[in-house]
């Protein structure tokens, strides 16, 4: 009985300390993009509300907090309320099995990869919701680009995590940083991972792979027709897919947590905002893809790379065994 109870406690802090890491995260980066654009941009961005605009996105949030929420007519009530929650709680789950340091963990899954690759592909299907339920046909036509884009990307990202999986021998997130304990895979796998930053780029929605809610085409794509903090989880959970991403990207690619003289959690956070900041710069740097263009990036040039990249690895691995 106290182990129960210790458990439900301790999964209760855990649960109140994601929800805080997402929130406090999600204001950082939009502040954080904002900045980063302004810069790009010879210009300084938000500078009255706090230090250098600090908090600007708090006022933003209070500002969503404070507005209606409008559902149009004709929507399909359930799936149109159903999806930014459908949306959210993917995000959450997949903080579940991410390692910030060797301690700092909720659950160490020995799937833990496989468990945050197969709640992601649920965001797919929140965006369809969204998109259908509206009664919109912009919505609608960001909904059916965005699964269209989701399947193209998916392929040539699973194949280059295969890569890494072949190499540690494990879809357990902490046994794959033990593996670079002498040196990170980027450096084996530079090839892969190329690939995984512009494929997680296309699943996160992020320009210039941002078609599902091109702004120019279809006014703000699937969620268009939502508003106030319907409008502002959606919001969230894609600065949130951003993180999560960038910190599956830092344990497959830059050894996780680990680093000299700073403490493990904060290596692990520097790596993972570096690639945010990559990203970032990838949005105010390139023009927006066409959609047909998009696709065949990835059907005939990142899946071929792919799984060549995977059969030279299975190559190699075999070879060194054997020798």
């Amino acid at each position: 009985m106290q182990f129960i109870v210790a458990e439900g406690v301790r999964i209760g802090v855990s649960l109140i300390g994601v929800i805080s890491l997402v929130a406090v995260n999600a204001l950082f980066l939009i502040w954080m993009e904002r900045k980063v654009s302004a810069h790009m941009q010879l210009r300084p961005g938000p500078m009255e509300v706090g230090f250098h605009g600090a908090l600007q996105t708090i006022a933003d949030a209070l500002k969503l907090i404070g507005k209606e929420m409008i559902t149009p007519e004709d929507v399909d009530k359930l799936i149109y309320l159903l999806a930014p929650i459908v949306m959210f709680l993917p995000v959450l789950v997949s903080f579940v099995v991410i390692p910030f340091s060797p301690t700092l963990i909720i659950r160490d899954l020995n799937v833990g990869l496989l468990l945050i690759f197969a709640f992601s592909t649920l965001s797919v299907l929140a965006i369809l919701m969204a998109g259908w339920s509206s009664n919109n046909k912009y919505s609608l036509l960001g909904a059916i680009r965005s699964v269209a884009q989701n399947i193209a990307y998916e392929i040539p990202l699973l194949i280059t995590v295969m890569s890494i999986i072949l190499m540690a021998g494990s879809f357990k997130l902490t046994d794959i940083v033990a593996q670079q304990s002498f040196l990170w895979n980027i450096f084996w796998q530079p090839l892969a991972f190329l690939l995984f930053i512009i494929c997680g780029t296309a699943e996160t929605n992020r320009a210039p792979f941002d078609i599902p809610e091109a702004e120019s085409e279809l006014v703000a794509g699937f969620h268009t027709e939502y508003s106030g903090m319907r409008f502002a989880i959606f919001f969230l959970a894609e600065y949130t897919n951003m993180f999560i991403v960038s910190a599956v990207a830092t344990i497959l690619f830059l050894g996780g947590w680990r680093g000299p003289i700073l403490p493990p959690v904060v290596w692990f956070l520097l790596k993972v905002y570096a690639i945010i900041f990559l990203m970032m710069w990838f949005r105010w740097t390139f023009p927006r893809l066409r959609f047909d263009q998009l696709l065949t990036f990835a059907w005939k040039i990142l899946i071929p790379l792919a799984l060549a990249n995977l059969i030279m690895t299975a190559l190699v691995i075999k070879i060194l065994s054997v020798v």
